[in-house]
């Protein structure tokens, strides 16, 4: 069996991260691990599984400039709902950026939303 287990996404501050995806989204903080030297093992989950997101602070200027952009530009993440109205307006009074209006496709109820770093979502019910 293989599967996708966890994604690493670079964040500029591990507290920030966790603040969002944890706090206005709802994730389970799943560990917060000090790895010495300032790093730290920080996993964080949506409550109804799949995979984990990884939160590493960006170190350096490299990782830095990919913040936000590392899909270049792209929605990178789906987060699927099994209750489209309900997430997009809990999101919403949680404080969450939506760049655009629900709309129904013919997979689904989707929205795109970003993170305060940059990065764009889809929250998404699929259809069926």
């Amino acid at each position: 069996m293989l599967r996708i287990a966890t994604i690493a996404l670079v964040v500029p501050d591990y507290d920030a991260g966790i603040a969002f995806y944890a706090g206005r989204l709802g994730f389970a903080l799943l560990a917060d691990t000090d790895m010495g030297g300032g790093k730290r093992w920080v996993l964080v989950a949506p409550p109804g599984g799949g995979a984990r997101l990884l939160l590493a602070k960006a170190d350096g200027g490299r990782q830095a400039a990919a913040i936000g952009n590392q899909t270049g530009g792209r929605v990178g993440f789906f987060l699927e709902t099994d209750d489209f109205a309900r997430d997009f307006a809990a999101f919403s009074a949680a404080g969450v950026t939506f760049l655009e209006a629900p709309r129904h496709e013919a997979y689904g109820s989707v929205a795109v939303f970003q993170d305060p770093f940059g990065n764009k979502w889809d929250l998404i019910e699929p259809k069926g």
